[in-house]
């Protein structure tokens, strides 16, 4: 398979996202201690933490395969965006929710692969009322599942394939 020149637009995307939240996840487990919150406002604070599961901690308690499933799941999911990004390219928002996805799944692969969990630090509340703390690859992946909702609702008309 070729890939068009303008996919490696969008493969950078991918990398640039990768390479944010590896940086942040680095510094933040380098800068504090395991968690201990800093709290910069009311409902907004960094939390050092560690999910061996998936999003929102599911299968966390599991015992360990987990960890070689999500991997799994995340290599696969990952060629495929590949393809998929490959095939979209010259479709701006679709191949940008692609690169989203595919730099926050990758990041969170290789959190897994390397320390056996994913780290996670950004904590937003509301009093006791706690949202999962989640990472800079888990907004990227958030963002780009929601720009391809948008993208499939209101740009269908004006695909030609």
């Amino acid at each position: 398979m070729t890939f068009p020149r303008q996919a490696w637009r969008w493969y950078a995307v991918a990398v640039a996202v990768l390479l944010l939240d590896q940086i942040t996840k680095h510094w933040v487990s380098a800068s504090l201690t395991y968690g201990d919150p800093v709290v910069f406002t009311p409902f907004f604070n960094f939390t050092l933490l560690h999910n061996p599961g998936a999003a929102f901690s599911f299968l966390s308690e599991a015992g360990g395969w987990q960890r070689w499933f999500f991997t799994a799941v995340a290599a696969l999911v990952s060629v495929v965006i590949v393809v998929w990004i490959a095939r979209v390219a010259q479709r701006r928002w679709e191949a940008l929710a692609l690169a989203l996805i595919l730099g926050g799944a990758i990041g969170n692969l290789y959190d897994r692969v390397l320390l056996g969990h994913v780290v996670d630090f950004i904590v937003v509340h509301y009093k006791e009322y706690y949202w999962p703390a989640f990472n800079i690859a888990d907004s990227a992946i958030t963002v780009g599942a929601a720009l391809l909702i948008i993208d499939m609702l209101f740009h269908k008309d004006k695909r030609h394939d």
